[in-house]
């Protein structure tokens, strides 16, 4: 089993212990979140929804994160992140929340937010965390990375632990 697939049967488990459920909402990701989770037997008793937010458009419409913060801060920042697990949980009822934004490549960095940039949030109802992460190598190694890092933060949420630390 690979590492993400272990962390997502981790996640299923500690999730079905507290009777929990989980809501993703992503954009460099496409979905992998949410398919990660959802390829364990028995996820729907912990996965309630998954948003694929690609477009700023989506993520106001979907999510309800205000417009203008594209204009202020791009997509790719911690205002837009943590304002899409906000959505996330309001939508979806779920009490967990992770959301994904980033730079995956090969076009479309900057020198501010070059190629390997991610933002990623979890909320819990109650916290909030975000961290930026740089990510290196391919499109798919960028976004395989920041599967395994939501994972990775979920759990530590689940535990108590801040998910921004891993």
């Amino acid at each position: 089993m690979n590492r993400i697939s272990q962390l997502a049967e981790q996640l299923g488990l500690a999730l079905k212990a507290q009777g929990a459920q989980v809501s993703t909402a992503e954009s460099c990701t496409g979905g992998g979140i949410a398919e990660a989770i959802t390829r364990i037997p028995g996820s729907s008793a912990w996965f309630e929804a998954g948003y694929v937010t690609y477009s700023n458009v989506q993520k106001t419409r979907q999510l309800d994160v205000c417009a203008d913060l594209f204009d202020s801060v791009g997509a790719v920042s911690r205002e837009v992140v943590e304002a899409m697990v906000r959505g996330a949980q309001a939508h979806s009822g779920a009490r967990y929340a992770v959301a994904v934004s980033g730079v995956a490549g090969p076009d479309g960095g900057s020198a501010e937010k070059p190629v390997g940039t991610v933002w990623l949030a979890w909320g819990d109802g109650e916290r909030l965390y975000s961290v930026r992460r740089q990510f290196s190598g391919s499109r798919d190694e960028v976004r395989r990375q920041t599967v395994e890092t939501a994972l990775a933060g979920l759990l530590r949420l689940l535990a108590e632990e801040n998910p921004a630390m891993g």
